[in-house]
């Protein structure tokens, strides 16, 4: 495996450049496989050092209390998890701080959202000092629940949000930690499938549930590769509420309909996974590179890249789990712990990940999943 220790995504902070791995010493371009880098150097190991130290004396052995609640326990939350495991033990050994880490999911799927309000609120209650919170709930109640939070000292970071479709002078969140589902999720499948078919084709569509904001995003964008290819036609789409059996159902009732369709895009990866098993039980063929049904999701799990390998999905939009993970716990040291402030918007790179490129993305996935400590475990 390639080894990644101490690199992250570029910096969005003033000390990004000495938080993201440098303090070890040395120059590093910080980067990710999604293709973010940025050069970082110049002052060498002596001034590292020295900014370690200098943190050091800010962070005085402090012990930093986050709560973590993703709407349902999954690979992908897993994944984001983990990668936060990693930042957290490198600013353990570096800086001396200290981590309590809670990790809540409310029972059920993407709909059970009262769950995370009344988890969210324990955390106020005992005084944490972060809450990172991605949740499916009503957005007017959220900032409602997150403005309470605020004013009794918890910070409120959201990760993996479609924030991008919400009002930013209404956020009341710290910082935004994620991608733009329109045009760094949506639009880029389309465009694949619309690039690989030639333009030409009858998809299947597979969408999470209604209402759900992530599908308004990636809807836009998908929409727009659309637009742009008018000979690609959607002949059935459904409901498959973002998990594999679900979405193994749908498009297994939509290939009963539609047989003669040359792609299936699901929403996100547990979907389009459900739906390459579709396939496999209709007997039909897999893509190819030229014939056959195209498969497509959205996440980036180990999973689903060992089936783009075996020839099973044909693509995935890597949405950056890896690289949130990292910059969640990053801008909650430095805004928490340090009192700099943050970006309210943080998007992570995004790609399309196929047979082409796709070693590179398990590989740094996997390095995040085997993080030296794990914590609230």
């Amino acid at each position: 495996m390639a080894n990644f220790d101490g690199l992250s995504r570029r910096g969005m902070l003033r000390t990004a450049a000495l938080l993201t791995g440098i303090g070890a010493g040395g120059s590093l371009a910080a980067c990710s496989p999604n293709g973010a880098a940025s050069g970082a150097g110049g002052g060498g190991a002596a001034a590292s050092e020295s900014f370690d130290e200098a943190v050091k004396k800010i962070v005085n052995g402090r012990e930093i209390k986050v709560g973590f609640t993703p709407p349902v326990l999954s690979e992908n939350f897993t994944q984001i998890e983990h990668a936060a495991w990693r930042k957290m033990h490198e600013y353990e050994q570096r800086f001396g701080c200290r981590w309590v880490w809670e990790r809540q999911a409310p029972v059920g799927d993407f709909n059970a959202v009262q769950g995370t309000l009344g988890i969210v609120q324990s955390w106020v209650s005992r005084k944490f000092d972060a809450v990172a919170v991605c949740t499916g709930a009503n957005f007017a109640t959220v900032q409602s629940l997150y403005r309470d939070a605020t004013a009794k000292g918890v910070k409120i970071y959201q990760f993996n949000q479609p924030a991008e479709l919400y009002p930013e002078d209404q956020l009341q969140t710290v910082t935004n930690v994620g991608y733009d589902n329109r045009w760094q999720s949506g639009y880029l499948a389309g465009k694949y499938i619309a690039e690989k078919l030639k333009g030409q084709g009858n998809i299947l569509q597979i969408w999470g549930p209604s209402g759900s904001d992530w599908t308004r995003g990636r809807k836009i964008g998908f929409n727009k590769a659309l637009a742009e290819n008018p000979g690609i036609k959607v002949v059935g789409e459904a409901d498959g509420g973002y998990v594999r059996d679900k979405g193994f159902a749908a498009a297994q009732d939509l290939l009963t309909k539609n047989r003669d369709v040359k792609a299936i895009y699901g929403e996100n990866e547990e979907m389009a996974l459900g739906a390459s098993q579709a396939i496999d039980t209709a007997g039909l063929k897999h893509w190819d590179g030229s014939d056959g049904i195209l498969t497509i999701g959205a996440d980036g799990l180990v999973s689903g890249y060992k089936q783009i390998k075996a020839g099973k999905l044909t693509a995935t939009v890597d949405i950056g789990g890896v690289d949130q993970g990292q910059n969640l716990i990053e801008a909650i040291f430095v805004s928490a712990v340090l009192g700099q402030s943050v970006t309210q918007f943080s998007n992570n790179p995004t790609q399309v990940v196929d047979k082409t490129n796709v070693d590179w993305h398990q590989q740094y996935t996997e390095w995040a999943l085997a993080a030296p400590k794990k914590y609230g475990v």
